[in-house]
């Protein structure tokens, strides 16, 4: 006869025993190191983010205002439906998730956790659109912007966590907060451009929002009490991918390695896919076919990133060296929807060596692929950009095209970076020791983007584009391709990574 018991006091003794192995203020030191992070990186920065949230100088724009919540209100739907929302530790979900304890209680802190993070997010959310969208002074009534923001993200918390239970909707509310946020993106970029189809000129009477403040909070309490009783609904599966990602996301913030999170994406996606086998074409070298199989059977990725090419207008306002930069490292997103299969490589080279080819010969045809889809990226974008007026006149197209071989070449030095190499000599700073591997790591890829340099000026100088600085940056970029290729690989060799 199995028997419920009470999970707080199984809680109680898990604590004790992993405080058993750990030294003597062991949690007390992360918490001080977290706190200290926290405060020195918020004293440096505090600046730049009221600057960022809240601007000095706004119209009140109706567009900006309905783009924000849009966009705001898709992108924490989705980090909710990718983190769980529900969740539990690696030891409870190892010992307690099956155990004889109320499953209530177990999924009762961990459920109100996230609700505290999403209202945290709501209300952050709520402040930005404040800021962005109304005109200075700030009515009394647009104050309780950040309350509504709040309760709207624990609204979408509940949302979410009816759909980790495997509603026949989850997917569709998926789709729907896709659409929310391209809509709000596409919003965002034509004001950029200088639409203007309304502003704010008056809020409504401070007892309307108030009762309307109040609805939404009995609303939200009653479904919250509700998702609380049908917390036993929640599959076990569902939870334990929750935990997974949960603990994928700390390891990968602990020991700085992004790689942790990029296998976990691509195993999950393909994990949910069904395939059937497919021909490769014999026309093509056989990498460069399985690019092009990968890239088709990822119809969605594809269409994002055509949809991301107006982005870089909402730097239009910055200065023209920041648009530059900004401009040239979006191009990696685009360039980088095959890098998978070169991280296979890089970690199986023994699937080479059977296939009878050399380092040299691999990096070649994994930059075809790349190199086509940065060259079509950045024509568009730059053209686009020509078209909304933030550069000057002349044939950017074409200096879109000068720059994708720059693009492939920093995807693929991003591909074949591997693991972070802990055991380089950390660098010794004012405010402590620095790891080195962690920051190799993270500008890998991004220094090849100094072959750019060309393009970033040419955007920078506010000048007329002419064919000589077309023809430049193409030299620089083909120049610098074979450099790479040359100096990082050979025709007796197989192994790829660390270059």
């Amino acid at each position: 006869m199995t028997t419920t018991v009470a999970v707080a006091g199984v809680r109680r003794w898990v604590r004790r025993t992993q405080s058993a192995h750990r030294e003597r203020g062991e949690t007390l030191g992360n918490v001080y190191f977290a706190v200290l992070f926290i405060a020195v990186v918020g004293g440096i920065l505090h600046k730049q983010v009221t600057a960022v949230v809240w601007p000095s100088s706004v119209q009140g724009s109706a567009l900006v205002g309905a783009s924000l919540t849009a966009a705001l209100t898709g992108t924490v739907y989705l980090l909710l439906r990718k983190i769980g929302p529900l969740g539990l530790s690696r030891p409870a979900a190892s010992w307690l998730l099956t155990a004889p304890v109320g499953r209530r209680r177990l999924l009762l802190p961990p459920l109100l956790a996230a609700a505290a993070g999403a209202a945290v997010a709501g209300a952050l959310g709520g402040l930005a659109i404040l800021g962005h969208a109304t005109a200075r002074p700030v009515p009394q009534t647009a104050t309780l912007l950040p309350l509504l923001g709040a309760l709207t993200g624990v609204a979408l918390l509940l949302v979410a966590l009816a759909a980790q239970t495997d509603r026949w909707w989850s997917n569709r509310s998926d789709d729907l907060a896709y659409l929310l946020l391209a809509a709000g993106l596409g919003g965002l970029v034509a004001h950029s451009a200088g639409a203007t189809p309304g502003t704010v000129h008056r809020w409504p009477a401070l007892p309307v929002v108030a009762g309307a403040t109040v609805a939404l909070a009995l609303v939200v309490t009653t479904f919250l009490l509700v998702s609380v009783r049908g917390l036993a609904r929640v599959p076990n599966h569902r939870v334990l991918d929750a935990s997974r990602t949960a603990g994928t996301l700390w390891d990968s913030a602990y020991g700085m390695e992004p790689s942790f999170v990029t296998e976990m994406v691509e195993r999950r996606y393909w994990a949910r896919r069904k395939l059937t086998s497919a021909r490769l074409s014999t026309r093509l070298p056989v990498l460069v076919a399985q690019d092009l199989l990968v890239l088709r059977r990822r119809p969605r990725r594809v269409l994002w990133l055509a949809a991301a090419t107006p982005l870089p207008a909402l730097l239009g306002g910055a200065p023209a060296w920041v648009l530059g930069v900004a401009t040239l490292a979006a191009g990696l997103l685009a360039a980088g929807a095959t890098a998978a299969s070169l991280r296979t490589d890089a970690g199986n080279p023994w699937m080479l060596r059977m296939l009878g080819l050399s380092s040299r010969t691999v990096v070649l045809h994994r930059l075809w692929v790349p190199g086509v889809l940065a060259a079509l990226w950045y024509a568009a974008a730059l053209t686009l950009l020509h078209a909304l007026g933030h550069l000057a006149a002349g044939p950017w197209w074409a200096l879109g095209l000068a720059v994708g071989p720059i693009g492939a070449v920093a995807a693929v030095r991003k591909g074949r970076t591997g693991f972070v190499d802990n055991s380089l000599t950390p660098l010794d700073t004012p405010m402590g020791s620095v790891a080195t591997g962690p920051v190799l790591a993270a500008v890998a890829g991004l220094d090849v983007l100094l072959l750019g340099l060309p393009t970033i000026v040419q955007i920078a100088q506010g000048e007329p584009l002419t064919w000589t600085g077309v023809l430049v940056q193409a030299a620089v970029g083909v120049f610098g391709a074979r450099a790479y290729v040359s100096g990082t690989t050979t025709k007796d060799r197989v192994e790829l990574s660390g270059s």
